[in-house]
């Protein structure tokens, strides 16, 4: 037997109904502060140097991300190249 729920609603509600924090206003700083950090650099060496100071967590935190989404493509595409079983 499969049920499916589909909930209709914003970013915003399933943040607050999953009780996560709302963290668009440490992003807008983080957004902000990254901008103005890269503005004038023409170097893509600097650019790169820019970015790892500025980054959470460095390149650690990048490796993890690009992990997190090559993991998820590969469940993504091995979730439809399968064949559906109803039951």
């Amino acid at each position: 037997m499969k049920v499916h729920v589909e909930i209709d609603c914003t970013p915003e509600e399933a943040r607050s109904f999953m009780g996560l924090p709302d963290v668009g206003k440490a992003n807008d700083v983080y957004v902000d502060m990254m901008s103005k950090a890269m503005q004038g650099v023409s170097d893509t060496e600097k650019l790169q140097d820019y970015a790892r100071q500025l980054a959470p967590m460095g390149q650690a935190g990048f490796k993890l991300f690009q992990s997190f989404m090559e993991g998820a493509s590969a469940a993504r595409t091995k979730g439809k190249d399968a064949p559906s079983q109803s039951d």
